[in-house]
């Protein structure tokens, strides 16, 4: 069996985001908007995953897509053996798969299973034909070739066929039956032959307990996204307006702790260039055109209000286009702004705020402040949720209730439908086009909170209760916790923190375990 699943309903990323400019003319001299553009947008919007946007399909002047995701590979391999009968001695171990008959008639029954599994995946997984594997030669194949996954079906065979499959370098899984049957050697014996040795002490590098699925296959599917995240985490490409950063005292060290924990790889995009990119873009009569027509159409589109200038949100979608051209020359669908309170207001004419609301909104990954603490936390979360993550400042815990804020947000938090939005100036400056959006009332959230060290983040589930409008950043919303409001106040580590719709805690929770990083979850119970 060999099957590729796209994923449904998720934003896509990968091998390449449109054209990549020439010296002269790298921010496109040609007209954005031609015949059946936006039929190429709608096309390239469904083809990784996102519903048709709600405004006009002109208010999008670029249809390039982000990057497609990297599919995960998983290679299953049944683990057996075929034992003779010896009289007056034990002659064969615990199980149902004692023959090679045996063996293929459960090898078929996985791929039935896998197949329907793989069909509920709502991210990229790419599921290899089944091993059937009962000798150490076979193992030590299969093993050196198998993908970023093996996962394993302990029906048999000793422990010298599971230390040659499981390696370190790679995430590892098993899964056990224990009813309806046939019964799995391993599900009896996994914990202290294969985990621990024989002894108390766990002993086996590359897996552990929470790499064990017995019967569930909805228990598999959620280990393979939170895998799957990681696995388009590790050695994301960021492009950094004006360098890589971390908030505070604590996070002088960020890039490096970022480069060390995720493998993450910052492209320095100083402000000069961004200035001379920028006025190019500004004397380009044509894309001006096409900005002023993106323009207003976005603020024609249903649930839209604008409130300060326009001409501010016709120099947001300039600024899109530029941080495109700059996405496409590096391969990349990662973007982050420093010091985006300051320098970039006055190169760009307005702020960076509702540009990253569009492109997010698109399924890029835009983030604001450059702060390396918490962006690696966004770039989990949101190839663990298929959805865009809303970067934010925390407030102080109280009554249950947090206030969380900032001066942009994605609108497209589901991951399918635009959420209402007023168009305000940036708080701080008051100046520029800031997304006010209006969250779901009543939307379980999953949110994360980075410690500045990458040693230890902390975690709760939420429910949206309001979108207030205190003087504080214009994005804004007011979350019931749920958990032990006052340990979180207790535990509160680093500044920035990350939200998505959706419960997705054990996913965040098991694949930061297998980043070497502890988590507290605040509330442990699913939703």
């Amino acid at each position: 069996m060999r099957r590729i699943n796209e994923g449904r309903g998720s934003p896509s990323r990968t091998d390449g985001v449109g054209e990549t400019s020439g010296s002269s003319d790298w921010l496109l001299s040609r007209r954005r908007f031609v015949g059946g553009l936006g039929l190429a947008v709608s096309a390239a919007l469904l083809a990784r995953g996102w519903a048709a946007p709600a405004v006009p399909l002109a208010s999008f002047a670029n249809a390039r897509a982000p990057l497609r995701r990297r599919p995960l590979r998983l290679q299953p391999v049944l683990t057996y053996e075929t034992p003779q009968r010896r009289e007056a001695t034990s002659w064969r171990n615990w199980g149902g798969i004692q023959s090679d008959e045996a063996a293929r008639q459960e090898q078929a029954r996985i791929e039935r299973e896998l197949e329907q599994m793989g069909r509920r995946a709502e991210f990229p997984l790419q599921i290899l034909p089944v091993q059937a594997v009962k000798t150490p030669e076979t193992a030590a194949q299969v093993a050196r070739t198998a993908p970023e996954v093996m996962l394993l079906y302990g029906a048999g065979g000793w422990l010298n066929l599971l230390e040659t499959l499981v390696r370190p370098d790679r995430f590892n899984l098993m899964f056990l039956r224990h009813d309806p049957g046939p019964a799995y050697l391993w599900y009896e014996i996994v914990h202290p032959r294969f985990l621990r040795k024989t002894v108390d002490e766990f002993g086996q590098p590359g897996m552990d307990v929470h790499d064990l699925v017995v019967d569930r296959y909805d228990e598999l599917l959620w280990r393979l996204r939170a895998l799957y995240a990681l696995h388009n985490t590790y050695g994301k490409k960021v492009v950094c307006i004006g360098g890589p950063g971390g908030w505070g005292e604590g996070g002088r060290e960020a890039p490096r702790r970022a480069r060390e924990v995720w493998k993450l790889e910052m492209v320095d995009c100083p402000y000069p260039e961004l200035e001379r990119r920028l006025k190019a873009a500004f004397g380009n009569a044509a894309l001006m055109a096409d900005c002023e027509q993106a323009a207003r159409a976005y603020l024609a589109g249903p649930g839209v209000k604008l409130e300060t200038s326009r001409q501010f949100v016709v120099h947001a979608f300039v600024l899109k286009e530029v941080f495109l051209d700059l996405l496409a020359e590096h391969q990349t669908d990662a973007l982050t702004v420093h010091h985006c309170m300051g320098p970039i207001m006055g190169i760009a004419q307005t702020t960076a705020c509702l540009t990253l609301t569009l492109l997010n909104d698109e399924g890029y990954l835009l983030f604001c402040e450059s702060d390396f603490v918490v962006i690696p936390s966004g770039i989990l979360l949101h190839y663990i949720s298929g959805k865009p993550v809303f970067l934010h400042n925390p407030t102080t815990p109280h009554d249950g209730l947090i206030t969380l804020a900032h001066c942009t947000a994605p609108r497209r938090m589901d991951g399918k439908r635009l959420e209402r939005v007023r168009i305000l100036t940036h708080f701080e400056s008051d100046y520029g086009a800031a997304p006010k959006v209006e969250m779901k009332r009543g939307q379980i959230t999953t949110h994360l909170g980075p410690d500045f060290q990458a040693r230890r983040w902390v975690g709760f589930r939420g429910t949206i209760q309001a979108n207030p409008f205190f003087e504080i950043c214009r994005s804004q919303v007011d979350v019931k916790i749920h958990g032990d409001w006052r340990k979180l106040l207790e535990q509160m580590r680093g500044f920035h923190w990350m939200l998505c719709y959706g419960d997705y805690l054990r996913e965040s929770e098991y694949a930061l375990r297998k980043a070497g990083v502890e988590f507290l979850n605040l509330s442990s119970t699913p939703a």
